[in-house]
């Protein structure tokens, strides 16, 4: 690993398919190594998957096999930039396939009960707009929404 700070996911057993499974959603993103358990833990017996090293849209990352002490919640989540409706729908169905759940205002948890934020380009502009009235606008109808519809914030802010 190259990077001098990479965030550490815990999981309980499942890491490497969780990193193999975010691997294909995104561009620039790969496995870097699998790595097995020289001894018996508390997570797992010896030779099992204790780490998976993995790079995720160009950033490292490390999934560890902790066991089912800890759990993922909302107070850290990751924010995926979408280019168009296309991408934010893509992202958005495979995130929340397989037991993952929809929350509001573009947030969701996979299966694995991570946070994710799918985020079109687009909502942040408008939201940051320096006409006040599109940004308030854009975003009262974002807060009306679970997965971000593009098309429905340009509606919002068409008549201001």
């Amino acid at each position: 690993m190259a990077d001098k700070i990479v965030p550490c996911l815990w999981f309980d057993g499942d890491g490497e398919e969780a990193a193999r499974f975010y691997v294909s959603l995104l561009p620039d993103s790969r496995i870097d190594g699998v790595h097995r358990s020289p001894v018996d833990t508390p997570s797992g017996p010896a030779d099992s998957v204790l780490m998976v090293e993995f790079t995720l849209a160009g950033r490292s990352y490390l999934a560890l096999n902790g066991g089912s002490a800890f759990k993922f919640d909302e107070a850290v989540s990751f924010m995926v930039m979408t280019e168009d409706q296309a991408e934010t729908d893509r992202l958005w169905d495979a995130l929340i396939a397989d037991g993952g759940q929809e929350s509001a205002c573009g947030w969701l948890k996979d299966r694995w009960g991570l946070s994710w934020q799918i985020t079109p380009r687009r909502l942040m502009e408008l939201t940051t707009d320096p006409n006040r009235e599109r940004a308030r606008a854009a975003m009262q109808a974002m807060m009306t929404m679970r997965k971000i519809d593009i098309a429905a914030l340009d509606r919002a802010v068409a008549e201001i």
